[in-house]
């Protein structure tokens, strides 16, 4: 019997996240190391585990895989999520990195100066309504998934992303119903389902105790 997938990251979402959400839909169970002292990181590092000095980390058939694409890429091809072909792979990785950029932008947000929140706020709501969800309210008119006609990696993110926006922008979606109703469909499935229950390994929205965690571990002060 193969190990265990173990996680090293911190307790919360950050570029983590993604990659929770991809093992859940794939149903692959995984254990998780959290990161919350500077010395857990410094033993990753002097044992060689972290080959950019960066986390996220997953432990996964006997490797240790670094740089958050790469360990999206590799649980995508294993588990068949990441189309049929070269042409499909292309239109999966272009909607992932769009989706990715902009929930790069929400997860800095917990470690945006009070005076600065507002700004980076409208300029994500922005973003969102006139750059990134007119093209998922395009790809989604008459799909019910967004390559191929069959669930692929980019079909998580967006749903990830939907969510981490609604929680941000009450009624973002109501401009976008091609993309509120594959979010719904979404949601319906049972591994998905079980992910959105309380108790489940998805993350909380981050909290101060997560910023001054990250803060620690890093040994940076704000702002960054």
């Amino acid at each position: 019997m193969a190990d265990k997938v173990v996680l090293h990251y911190f307790n919360g979402r950050g570029k983590m996240e993604s990659i929770r959400w991809l093992l859940t839909v794939a149903e692959v169970e995984f254990d998780e190391v959290h990161l919350s002292t500077r010395d857990q990181y410094e033993k990753l590092l002097s044992d060689g585990a972290l080959m950019f000095q960066q986390v996220p980390m997953v432990e996964i058939d006997g490797m240790k895989l670094v740089q958050t694409r790469a360990i999206l890429n590799y649980i995508a091809e294993k588990y068949n999520l990441n189309g049929k072909d070269l042409k499909e792979r292309a239109m999966i990785n272009m909607y992932s990195e769009g989706l990715r950029d902009l929930m790069e932008m929400i997860m800095m947000l917990p470690f945006t100066p009070p005076a600065d929140l507002k700004k980076k706020l409208d300029a994500i709501q922005t973003k969102a309504t006139e750059r990134y969800l007119p093209v998922f309210e395009k790809a989604l008119t008459g799909p019910i998934y967004l390559v191929g006609g069959k669930l692929s990696c980019a079909d998580v993110e967006l749903l990830e992303c939907s969510l981490m926006l609604e929680e941000k922008f009450a009624g973002i979606f109501a401009q976008f119903p091609n993309t509120k109703s594959f979010q719904g469909r979404m949601t319906r499935l049972p591994a998905i389902s079980r992910f959105l229950q309380p108790g489940s390994k998805r993350k909380p929205q981050p909290d101060e105790v997560y910023v001054k965690t990250v803060l620690e571990v890093f040994n940076i002060k704000l702002p960054l």
